[in-house]
């Protein structure tokens, strides 16, 4: 009985949700074309990352390598961005990780993304806000910070901000106070806000090009000397580097690109707009991938004009565009700047606010939140209350923490979001065909012919002669994919915390790297030998299984760089939700409406292959 009671509740975190299609609250099915989804894509992810974040990443982590940073950062954001328009093209409809893990991976997996998704997304609103506080302030002569900071910063606690900001606080309530109200996100406003955007920060670079001095990039002793000599007469760089291109070395690298993932987060909103998007099956891929493409440009050449315009210990992290023009002698488009930051601030807050109550109310009505939570109101469609929590939640957030605080948790946030969509995308390309967009009462014959026996366990593996998948070899898939996350997290541990002791030889450190990557090899060779569905999807992610591995890998390696502070905040996030999860909503969920059944044979017909389906 103790063994059944335990398999039943292993069956209960691996139960995964029908997709069914769910009503449309009076949005135009269809209306959004290519040009619009990237015009959405871009306009919320070209945000704080590229008028504040720059400055603080190039100042403190990285110096003039913050370019090299975006790329590492970009190359991430393209990996989960193919794992993103593949689900996108396989279910046409809105979407996002926490739906595409539960139809896939199953529940636990799916809460764990939906809630880390919810974390990353509200400290997203509230660093947003926060920036355009910091820009706002900075145009009026930064009279509010310092007023607060002479009346609050004595009374502050050291892990808080220096002063509490209520006009950030303010700000979020008003944009809280209009969605409720039923304010809904225009393409046309998108595709100005968009545009302007664009412009502002295509005159930056040109400023850049113009006005920077290629020695900024070749900073030596002498010029920390003869810039900002200390009370001896001379100048230790200590926090400042040790000059040059890449001041603070290839760790300095690493982690600017763990901060500066944050930077690239918005586009996948783009996969939201299934149900709303033309031809989605081929303009959801490409708009993902146009959009990253197009932040990466801006965000590299943003980066290249500041840290040309200005040494990068110098720049201002709080305002450092504006604060650059006017340090090349540019104070007039400084202010210009300024205005164009705030417009574009405003419309990537405005972004991020729509998507955040409807995650929360897709969870509420899922059952693994609470049921309040999906409550809507009554003339405007809009989820009330999921809108209300998560506004005020994210204006707090603002109101408490420093900008750089907020950065870091939406990074490892949304990174461990992004590696479990990879994990899905890992699985579900060697599961039996299924029309994931019909009831799941229809049934499909899995159609093998091939019957394999258990008395061989290597044939079962590695069995080249299945060209259609089974249950059973989605099962062995499903398996080996879970046994590689810890595998990869292991190496990633080890390359992060040893990486001078793994490749200097050292005996230890590296025959454990090697056993890694030999058993992290071998179980990748078993998932590849497994048979693909038959159907393919619309767009799929190429180079299967390595490149979506590839992507949970570089992932967790950036994941890896974060402070022993900012995983305990995690810590105590992740907390809080498995025991939401555990106490509520492994017990309300809407996909534990009937028992679990056991895993059926090869020669049965079903559904969902996956262990732990109930299907109803």
């Amino acid at each position: 009985m103790r063994c059944q009671n335990v398999l039943q509740f292993c069956q209960k975190l691996v139960r995964k949700q029908p997709l069914m299609p769910r009503k449309e609250y009076g949005i135009p099915r269809g209306h959004l074309n290519t040009s619009n989804l990237v015009a959405l894509g871009v306009g919320n992810t070209l945000g704080a990352g590229i008028y504040i974040l720059v400055g603080g990443v190039a100042k403190h982590i990285a110096g003039p390598a913050i370019v090299v940073c975006f790329l590492v950062a970009a190359l991430s954001s393209v990996l989960s961005g193919l794992c993103y328009a593949e689900f996108g093209a396989r279910v046409p409809r809105s979407g996002s990780a926490y739906l595409y893990s539960y139809v896939t991976v199953g529940e636990l997996c799916a809460y764990i993304t939906g809630w880390n998704l919810i974390l990353s997304l509200v400290i997203a609103v509230a660093s947003v806000a926060r920036a355009w506080s910091y820009t706002f302030d900075s145009l009026i002569g930064n009279h509010i910070s310092q007023g607060l900071q002479e009346t609050f910063s004595p009374h502050m606690p050291s892990f808080l901000a220096a002063y509490p900001d209520f006009v950030v606080l303010g700000l979020v309530l008003l944009m809280t106070g209009a969605l409720v109200l039923g304010a809904r996100e225009s393409a046309l406003v998108t595709k100005v806000f968009t545009g302007l955007n664009l412009l502002v920060l295509g005159f930056i670079i040109l400023s850049g090009f113009i006005k920077g001095d290629l020695h900024n990039w070749q900073l030596m002793e002498q010029d920390y000397n003869l810039t900002a000599p200390g009370p001896s007469g001379t100048y230790s760089l200590g926090p400042l580097g040790s000059g040059g291109f890449v001041p603070f070395g290839f760790d300095g690298i690493l982690q600017g690109a763990a901060t500066c993932f944050y930077a690239f987060v918005g586009f996948e909103d783009i996969a939201t707009k299934g149900e709303e998007a033309q031809n989605p099956q081929r303009s959801i891929p490409l708009s993902i991938m146009i959009s990253i493409f197009i932040c990466f440009l801006a965000y590299f050449g943003v980066s290249v004009s500041l840290t040309l315009m200005v040494p990068y210990y110098q720049i201002d992290p709080e305002s450092p565009l504006p604060q650059a023009l006017l340090h090349v002698g540019w104070a007039p488009a400084g202010h210009v700047v300024a205005v164009g930051t705030l417009c574009a601030l405003a419309r990537s807050l405005l972004g991020v606010m729509f998507f955040i109550p409807q995650l929360i109310y897709t969870m509420a009505k899922d059952g693994l939140l609470f049921q309040g939570l999906a409550q809507t109101h009554a003339h405007t469609r809009t989820p009330i209350v999921a809108t209300l929590v998560s506004g005020n939640l994210a204006g707090i957030m603002a109101l408490l923490f420093e900008f750089s605080d907020l950065v870091v948790l939406v990074s490892v946030g949304t990174l461990l979001a992004y590696s479990l969509l990879a994990l899905s995308v890992l699985v579900i390309r060697y599961q039996p065909d299924r029309n994931l967009s019909k009831s799941e009462k229809t049934r499909e014959n899995i159609g093998m012919k091939h019957q394999r026996g258990n008395s061989n366990i290597l044939k079962t593996l590695c069995d080249p002669m299945n060209t259609s998948p089974s249950q059973k070899s989605g099962w062995i898939v499903y398996r080996c994919a879970l046994l590689l996350v810890p595998l990869l997290t292991a190496l990633s541990l080890v390359l992060a915390q040893w990486p001078r002791r793994v490749f200097s030889g050292d005996p230890v450190c590296t025959t454990v790297a090697v056993l890694l990557l030999v058993l992290i090899a071998g179980v990748t060779v078993t998932i590849w030998r497994q048979p693909q569905g038959p159907t393919p999807p619309p767009f799929k992610v190429p180079a299967l299984p390595v490149l979506p591995l590839l992507s949970i890998f570089v992932n967790v390696h950036l994941m890896m760089q974060m402070t022993t502070r900012t995983w305990a905040q995690f810590g105590v996030w992740n907390a809080i939700g498995l025991a939401i999860y555990f106490g509520y909503g492994i017990r309300h969920s809407s996909a534990g409406t009937t028992d679990p059944q056991p895993p059926a044979s090869d020669s049965q017909t079903l559904d969902n292959n996956i262990p732990g389906d109930e299907s109803s």
